[in-house]
């Protein structure tokens, strides 16, 4: 009963709201209005509406239905989205692929979309806090590769992954500055009386998940894109997200009366640039847990993480840090979309948003923010500013990535009717 429901008589009730909730989800999911709009567009003509208009920004959904001097019917949704797991995510996009094939009514739609809000995760509460440390652990390999970091950093995943999972909805909001907070106490009383090398670019790894590093990727993107108002509204809310954890950090400093030097990124002297490469299986292992990943995806998100890596890692020794990032997400991008098209693959989101931070835009932000607030150095200026175009370059990455995909998906599509032709 699918594009069916569409006829003379007009679009089916349930497709309204269903449209509605469906491009809601997809926007907290952390995708792109453009992409969104899109998708939104398939599912109407798959149920035969070709006139509605749509408006889409990152916390609000406007849907009008009929045109052409009719009567129309307008419906508007505003508001955030609980944030999905991975598993979630993957299963909101297979509801939205079979929409946009018309194969469900639109009133199985909107139950199997609650479906998705309510699906339990498939690991244990414990399994997934030591995910969370166990990404943590990784990251640290990459931003602070030595012992006594990569210990205090699977110590403090520890921590931060059991205040996320036992705090209540209604603390949601404060609890990436509160998670900051307790980081930076914990950290900085420890580095009174241990040598931690770089006590604020450890924070970093317990705090990845709450980094914006693809909100600020995504907000350049529509920015590039066109779309002003929503990748204005997103690239401030990343900022601000930014601003509110290097609050929570330097208020911890504060607490525990560290030195102002504790807040300067320092070199570490590390253990070998092999443990980069652990770092990065360590880290997809940690993220397939804590976020419940299909366990088809596992290969694939690991593919993914890998060759982001990799491009990233060797342009650096070329072009510098701040551009490695525009190669690493010019490699990847091909290879996720690559998947989410494949007959068992996986949504692009479920491969991108462990690859963004990976690449961390928002990590050395961070840090740059942190130095900025706490110490008002001239280094953790320039230490901003290269963060910015870091995104910059990620997203552009992104852009000429998935160009170069569809360019060539489109040219091989040409090919294969023209062999089967003949």
């Amino acid at each position: 009963m699918g594009p069916a429901d569409g006829g003379a008589a007009g679009p089916d009730p349930a497709l309204r709201p269903l449209v509605i909730e469906i491009g809601t989800a997809m926007i907290g999911a952390g995708d792109a209005v453009e992409i969104v709009e899109d998708h939104l567009r398939r599912i109407l003509a798959a149920y035969r509406v070709n006139d509605a208009q749509l408006a889409l920004l990152p916390t609000s959904l406007f849907v009008e239905f009929g045109g052409g001097g009719h009567a129309g019917y307008v419906q508007f949704a505003s508001g955030v989205t609980q944030s999905l797991r991975l598993d979630q995510i993957a299963a909101l996009y297979q509801l939205v692929h079979e929409l946009e094939a018309g194969d469900i009514h639109p009133a199985e739609g909107r139950r199997r979309l609650a479906a998705v809000y309510e699906m339990a995760p498939r690991f244990t509460a414990p399994i997934r806090t030591i995910g969370h440390a166990v990404l943590t652990a990784g990251l640290a390999l990459l931003l602070v590769p030595t012992w006594e970091g990569v210990l205090a950093a699977l110590v403090l995943g520890f921590a931060i992954g059991t205040l996320k999972l036992a705090s209540l909805p209604t603390l949601r909001l404060i609890l990436p500055i509160a998670a900051a907070a307790l980081s930076s106490i914990l950290v900085f009383a420890v580095a009174h009386v241990v040598d931690l090398h770089d006590p604020v670019r450890l924070l970093v790894a317990p705090l990845a998940t709450f980094i914006p590093g693809s909100v600020l990727a995504i907000a350049t993107i529509e920015l590039a894109a066109g779309q002003i108002v929503s990748g204005a509204s997103r690239l401030v809310s990343g900022l601000v997200q930014l601003a509110l954890l290097a609050f929570g950090i330097v208020a911890g400093a504060a607490l525990v009366h560290a030195p102002r030097a504790f807040l300067h990124a320092q070199p570490s002297p590390g253990v070998g640039s092999w443990v980069a490469w652990v770092g990065v299986i360590v880290f997809g292992v940690g993220i397939f847990l804590h976020f419940s990943a299909p366990v088809r995806s596992f290969a694939l998100l690991l593919a993914v993480l890998v060759v982001a890596f990799s491009a990233q890692r060797v342009s650096a020794l070329v072009v510098g840090g701040v551009l490695s990032g525009f190669f690493g997400a010019l490699a990847m991008t091909p290879l996720a979309l690559w998947i989410d098209n494949l007959r068992v693959g996986t949504p692009k989101l479920v491969t991108f948003l462990p690859a963004f931070w990976l690449l961390v835009p928002g990590a050395t932000g961070l840090v740059g923010v942190t130095q900025l607030v706490g110490t008002n150095s001239k280094v953790a200026a320039n230490l901003f500013a290269d963060t910015l175009g870091t995104i910059a370059a990620i997203s552009l990455g992104v852009l000429l990535g998935a160009a170069l995909y569809q360019t060539a998906h489109a040219g091989a599509r040409r090919v294969g009717r023209l062999v089967s032709g003949g």
